[in-house]
């Protein structure tokens, strides 16, 4: 198992930044193809990118290409979501989520998941 804790949430203005971190404890964290999903109010939990365990896969919905960035860092057992030029529709709680697949964007493959971190983007 992994337990996963999601960081770095909160209130920006558009066109701002922010990153995202997750830290992951347990099994080894590079077994792992890590995920990240937001859900808007309302809304079903969707995709947002995923990274392969290897590192050399990745995968971005077509709203967040060119803005944002997933990154791992295996030595330190964390993934990272880097978001640049913000826009209200970002507006979400962020979840990250692993899953033991070798990559995946179906939120029903990813076994396990943190707590959620709030983002919040006003305009």
């Amino acid at each position: 198992q992994v337990q996963l804790v999601e960081s770095g949430g909160g209130l920006v203005q558009a066109g701002g930044s922010l990153r995202l971190s997750c830290a992951a404890s347990g099994r080894s964290f590079s077994s792992y193809t890590m995920g990240w999903f937001r859900q808007a109010p309302g809304k079903e939990r969707d995709v947002v990118a995923v990274r392969s365990r290897s590192g050399s896969s990745t995968y971005y919905v077509d709203s967040v290409k060119g803005r944002f960035t997933i990154s791992r860092d295996n030595a330190k057992n964390t993934v990272y979501l880097q978001m640049n030029n913000l826009k209200p529709d970002d507006t979400a709680v962020y979840y990250c989520a692993a899953t033991e697949k070798i990559i995946s964007i179906k939120r029903h493959d990813y076994n396990y998941w943190g707590q959620g971190t709030q983002v919040t983007v006003s305009s």
